[in-house]
Formats: C-alpha cells, structure tokens, sequence
C-alpha cells in the first residue's frame, strides 16, 4: 500500500541542502542557587540541595570545528548521460543536483515548480554558474584516506561522468560505486590514487537541540558553512520508505544535497537531502538522513554495490485509536498486518491478518514505519525474534528474514488510519458471490456519502471479509458482529475490507451513538 501524502504548502526538495542552522550564542550562569531557608516548607523538601549545574556554552566560534573538518567536505559535479530526460533535469543548467526518475511521484510535481533554472531563492543580481544543458551540483564529503565519498543519490543519478573539488581547489575525477535510492544515499570513489583528508562518523546519534554545523556548495559556492541546532528527530516527510529525518534549522540550500552535517566534535551525524520551503530558499526546515543509516547503507555499498534488505512479507498499518479500542488495546502501538504474502517469511511461520507486531528482536515497534525501517536495517538471512498480539493475548515467533524484492511488488508498506463513525455504516450490503464479486465476504453495493464508512473510505466495489475478526458472507453476519461487540463494551468494531483494487486494510468503526 502506499501511504497517502499530506497537502502542505511546503515543498520538500531533495534538491540542495546543507544542514544546520545559525542560532545565537547563549551566554548563561546558574539556574538556581541551591539556597533554602531555615525553615524548609515540607513541598520543598525534594529540591535540589545544592546549586544546578549551568549547562555546558555553546562554543563563542565554530571556527575550530571548521578548520578541522573542511578539508573533508567536496563539491560534487555531474555530467549527466542520455537517460536522464528533460524532466529529470528540470530545464538547462540545472545547478540541484535533482534528478526527479528516483523521486516519489506525488513529489514531483513540487519539485518541478521548486527553483527551475536557478531562478528561485538565490543571491540578489546573482545567478548559479551553468554546466551545460545536462548537468547538476552537489556536495559530498570523503570518509577514507583512499577516497570514499559519501553524497546524494539524486545528486549522482543518471551519471556520465563525475568530478569532485576538494577544499584546497583540485577538481578530480570519481566513479559512482553504488547508490540506494530508498535511502538517497550513493558512495563514490576518487580515481587518483594518493591520501586524501577525511572525516568521520558520530559515536552517538545527536539529541534534540544539539548543536550542529553544515558545509556544502550552495548555488556553486563551495566551501559554505552554517551552523544551528538539531530541531527534531524522526520527521518522516514521504520522501522515501524508510524516513526517518533528522530536522535541523541551518541555512540550506539548493546545491547542498550530500553535504554532511557535523557535531561539536567534528563528527558527521546527517547527510543534508531536503527541504521544506515555500520559496526554494531556506526558510530554517532541513532535514538530513542519520549518520548511522549512511554508515549502514555505506558499508553495503562498498562491499557489493548495492544494498540488500531484509524480508518480513507483510503489509502493514498503524494502529490508531479507535483500531485499538477495536482489538480491545490499552493504548495504540505496533504495527497491524492487513496481509501476509502467501510463501514469505511471516506466512511461514504463521503471522497473519489482524496479528499486532509488538516488538521485533525485544526492540518496541510504536508504529508500521518503524517496522518496516527495522526489518530492512537488517540483511536477508537474519533470524528476528517477532512479539506480536493475537486476539487480546501475546505470542512469539522466530522468523528468517528473506530478501527485500527489487521490483517493488510486494514490499511492506503502511496506509494510514481512520478515525470517527457511528454503529450505522450508511452501506448497502450483499453477499460477495451473489453480486460476482468475491467467493466470500460482503460487498458493498451502496454507499451514503455522508455515513460513517464513507468518512473511513470505503467505497462501492470493496467486500468486507471480516468483522471483529470473524468472517462474514452475508450483511446479517456483519450486523451481528457489530451488536456483539456492542455488548462487550467495544467502544469500535474492527472490519477487513478488500478494495475494489485488490488492497486488503483493516477500518475501525467507532460504536459511540450521537445523541438524538
């Protein structure tokens, strides 16, 4: 399934960014002074009884931090082949490096309105430097002596020829060793021989307001430095399956995309890829992939080529609310099977429609996109250890990871959910194989445009195939399922429904009656 995308005025572009943000320096003393009278009140008792530590300054320069690291930083320069298409490039002497072939198409109509031409979010009385009808700028960073460089996937796409320029302005020529476009990371290799100066990978994933500092090539102007704090972890902004973005608020822009995004201790921990802006320039929302799905990504990469992902075989969706009132949950958490894959790894060792995945290794699973970022982190052949919940109670299952297909066609995926409704549906029902649409369950005939499962998308052609978890093939099974969960107390009741498209998904509809 794939997951619907949230209109947003917006526009998320993999085009050039560079990560970080420029904040003020904050120069503190002491949070309190630890002093208590005589006579302590008996609500004070608990307080500290010595004084707060201050928190560590933020350093009066970056200065050190960036002399350390820079020489580590490249621009990146692409020549690209007869493959990429004029829509790929978005118009002659494109400096984004933004090719569009590997980006979601809901997203790409943002990106062909999002600066074509350079024309937007640059410089006053300024315009990038042009490469020529098929070519594209980026940024990257060497992570070996030997020449391992680490930028963009939509950067190197489509490449004919790549050259990187160093920070002391020699321009040399790379090869492209691999590139993930579900991750949008590729790993490319100088070809000269020699040492080269390299950075290096965080220890420890930044905490949210950490400050950071990004150097990139933005518009061509290699060599630029902006620095900020860690806004957010885990944005997930539709750009890829495995989101998991660290958003920052530096001053990125197009040209930036590959760029590294750097700790107070000169270590890497994000790869700058997007932004959010209404205007194409910075507006302080950037996000960067973590340092330690590069590193993960990378070192397949640099072993075979290309990155091979784990297997579980199912199709997924979060458990909202009322899905979780609907299978009797304390709270929403894990992620709900639709659909196991007949012959795959979680059909074979029993998973199937309705089973909640809890955990997956002891590690929780708070929603399906976690899963599915767990289960790919992982390499094909890997046993996992699976908790997940069956009709109210807790069970395991050790399972063998195959490999991730590469055609897309039966990859785990997440829909969202759907809240709000009543006991009526406002659906007009018959028996599946009595109106030829299915062998079993109950279709949907009719539906009143303002009924509750209108409100949760079901529509004309889909066949509910079961109710609370008990299959249905004619409309009274389905009225007596939902009178039974009434009288238990459900305050929803949870159905199966196939769409008229083939795509299997639970709706939860909710049991609570408007007044009158």
């Amino acid at each position: 399934m794939s997951v619907p995308q949230t209109r947003t005025s917006a526009r998320y572009s993999r085009r050039a960014l560079a990560s970080v943000a420029t904040a003020a320096l904050i120069a503190g003393g002491a949070v309190g002074s630890g002093y208590l009278p005589a006579a302590t009140p008996a609500f004070a008792q608990a307080l500290p009884q010595t004084p707060i530590a201050a928190p560590e300054h933020p350093p009066g320069s970056f200065a050190n931090i960036v002399d350390k690291v820079k020489p580590g930083v490249v621009s990146v320069k692409v020549k690209l082949d007869d493959a990429a298409s004029s829509d790929d490039e978005e118009g002659p002497g494109n400096q984004q490096g933004q090719n569009l072939q590997n980006v979601p198409p809901q997203l790409r109509e943002f990106f062909k309105r999002f600066g074509q031409n350079g024309q937007n979010g640059g410089p006053p009385g300024m315009q990038p430097q042009r490469q020529g009808p098929r070519g594209a700028v980026g940024s990257g960073f060497i992570i070996s002596a030997d020449g391992y460089v680490v930028t963009n996937n939509h950067v190197v796409d489509h490449a004919k020829t790549v050259q990187v320029t160093l920070d002391d302005g020699r321009t040399l020529d790379a090869k492209v060793i691999g590139k993930d476009s579900k991750t949008d990371i590729a790993l490319l290799k100088i070809k000269d021989s020699g040492s080269y100066p390299y950075v290096q990978f965080g220890k420890a994933a930044p905490r949210v307001g950490d400050w950071v500092v990004a150097i990139g090539n933005p518009f061509g102007l290699g060599g630029t430095v902006t620095a900020g704090i860690v806004s957010a972890r885990g944005r997930d902004i539709g750009a890829g399956p495995y989101d998991d973005f660290l958003q920052i608020d530096a001053p990125i822009n197009k040209g930036n995309s590959g760029g590294p995004t750097f700790n107070v201790n000169g270590e890497v921990v994000g790869v700058n890829t997007a932004i959010a802006s209404p205007s194409g320039g910075s507006v302080g929302l950037a996000f960067a992939i973590p340092s330690e799905t590069v590193q993960a990504v990378v070192d397949q990469l640099k072993t075979d080529g290309k990155v091979a992902r784990g297997y579980l075989g199912v199709q997924v969706q979060p458990v909202t609310q009322d899905i979780a009132e609907g299978l009797g949950m304390a709270k929403p958490k894990g992620a709900l099977i639709d659909h196991a894959e007949d012959g795959t790894p979680a059909a074979k060792a029993g998973l199937k429609s309705g089973d909640v995945i809890e955990s997956v290794n002891g590690n929780p699973i708070n929603d399906a996109k976690e899963l599915s970022r767990k289960i790919a982190g992982l390499k094909p052949g890997a046993k996992v250890e699976i908790a997940y919940l069956r009709g109210g109670k807790s069970d395991n299952a050790t399972i063998t990871l195959g490999a991730l297909p590469t055609d897309g066609s039966k990859v785990a995926s997440s829909d969202t959910g759907m809240s709000g409704g009543q006991p009526r549906l406002g659906l007009g029902l018959a028996p599946a194989s009595e109106v030829g649409l299915s062998d079993s369950g109950v279709a949907v005939v009719q539906v009143d445009p303002d009924g509750p499962a209108a409100a949760k998308g079901i529509e004309q052609g889909d066949v509910i195939l079961d109710v609370a978890g008990k299959s249905v093939t004619r409309p009274s099974d389905v009225a007596e399922q939902i009178r039974t969960a009434e009288a238990s107390g459900r305050k929803a009741v949870l159905m199966r429904v196939k769409s008229s498209k083939g795509v299997t998904r639970f709706v939860a509809i909710s049991l609570t009656k408007n007044d009158g």
